[in-house]
């Protein structure tokens, strides 16, 4: 969009972009916005992060990482600099220029979005909205949130949106523990209300981001593709979960045929089966779709299908645990299980929605006495019980009727799993190198 196309308002809110003179606002300082917060600190604006948890806001004036994504050392550097300070006062929102919204977007007990926190962050900013400001929604929703809920909330103000102030919604693009793609280098899809909020909100992510910044025609575009990014993995490993299922009933090996189709160089993709889903996207986005396509008297049966499929695994795990068992002549009930990893993928600390807590519910219930292994995960929350894991040493190996891998953290010693268990169950294929080591042991 050409700048002579744009009014007054967005060429001096642009102009303060390029030159750095903006005041960035991030709502939300947790696993998008911190990490968000720091890059716009380190691209050269200063940067207001407001949290409701005073923990929180503490921790980053003082310098203090909390968030894996986050260089300790730069989130210092930016606090010590004067460009990034930490509030719980919303008020301080009248001085920002620009203010990304990166609060959490759950699902209710009934399976519909909780929207509760974007609607707050968008009553707090409205009280403080002026003249020339961009508010960017980054959380993950349904497709209409922005132009259907927070445009109606900041309009209320008496500000037109795209005329006085500008409305976007670009979603975030987080894979906590990738060792190459970040914040800073992960293309940037943005959709605005209107084209010059587009133009607008593209050029502040342009002047923060390395990677490419992909502009769509409308909020709606931009929310319906992270649905379909997120919804695609949905599917695709509810697929390998059930060949995973078929594969063992048939006694052929799914970790063999899916190394075999991934020598095709073109039409397929690999995906893994797993012991269940977890973590904030996967088991969670897909259904903000599911819920908004009632609307439009659709029922979306594939995603929900694949809901079923992947929510069935931590018990498919329990009962391959007592196939494998029963092979020894042993009951679950009463044995001892070693549990490999607790957090939802390798290398992270995160624990939200993970399957292994499942599994450990439904080992209590079988009867099972289990102790827990993580080296990335300091504490968790259990049936209203705060535990610890425990180290991993040879005689708790020794010890098990049956080690179960879970997750396949890149810092579990496998040569000293697969020498000193005296039988594994490996749900992430994780013993593939040293399996051969092994006294009795069996992959999902």
């Amino acid at each position: 969009m050409s700048q002579s196309m744009l009014n007054e308002t967005a060429k001096q809110l642009l102009d303060k972009i390029e030159t750095k003179t903006a005041t960035i606002g991030v709502v939300g300082l947790g696993y998008v916005g911190l990490p968000l917060a720091v890059e716009k600190a380190k691209a050269g604006y200063k940067v207001i992060g407001f949290d409701i948890q005073q923990k929180r806001v503490d921790m980053v004036n003082s310098g203090v990482n909390y968030i894996g994504d986050v260089v300790d050392k730069e989130l210092a550097e930016m606090v010590e600099s004067g460009r990034f300070m930490a509030t719980t006062d919303y008020s301080l929102i009248r001085q920002v220029d620009a203010v990304a919204i990166c609060v959490p977007t759950p699902l209710d007990r009934y399976q519909q979005p909780d929207t509760s926190y974007v609607e707050s962050s968008g009553k707090e900013i409205s009280k403080y909205l002026h003249k020339g400001m961009l508010v960017v929604l980054e959380s993950t929703t349904y497709p209409g949130t922005t132009e259907e809920v927070l445009k109606p909330i900041l309009e209320s103000t008496g500000l037109t949106c795209g005329e006085d102030f500008f409305l976007a919604y670009s979603p975030e693009r987080v894979d906590p523990g990738n060792k190459f793609y970040n914040t800073k280098n992960t293309p940037k899809v943005v959709g605005g209300v209107t084209p010059t909020c587009t133009a607008v909100a593209g050029e502040l992510y342009k002047n923060v981001l390395e990677g490419d910044v992909h502009l769509v025609s409308s909020p709606a575009v931009a929310e319906m593709e992270k649905i379909l990014e997120n919804t695609f993995r949905h599917i695709n490993i509810a697929l390998a979960n059930e060949m995973a299922i078929l594969c063992n009933r048939m006694g052929i090996d799914v970790w063999e045929v899916i190394d075999a189709a991934a020598t095709k160089p073109y039409g397929f993709m690999a995906f893994y089966p797993g012991p269940g889903l977890g973590g904030h996207c996967i088991p969670i986005d897909p259904f903000y779709l599911t819920w908004k396509a009632r609307e439009y008297n659709y029922h979306t049966r594939l995603i929900e299908l694949a809901g079923e499929i992947n929510n069935s695994m931590p018990e498919f795990v329990i009962n391959r645990c007592m196939q494998v068992l029963n092979e020894e002549k042993k009951a679950l009930n009463g044995a001892k299980v070693v549990v490999l990893g607790l957090a939802y993928k390798k290398d992270i600390d995160d624990v939200r929605e993970s399957p292994a807590l499942e599994i450990l519910d439904l080992l209590n219930k079988a009867g099972a006495n289990w102790i827990a292994v993580d080296p990335f995960v300091k504490e968790f929350k259990f049936n209203g019980e705060v535990i610890q894991p425990v180290e991993l040493t040879k005689e708790l190996l020794q010890s098990a009727d049956l080690v179960l891998i879970t997750t396949d953290h890149s810092t579990f010693d496998y040569e000293l799993i697969a020498q000193h268990s005296p039988l594994i169950f490996d749900t992430r294929n994780a013993l593939k190198q040293y399996r051969h080591m092994a006294k009795k042991y069996h992959r999902l």
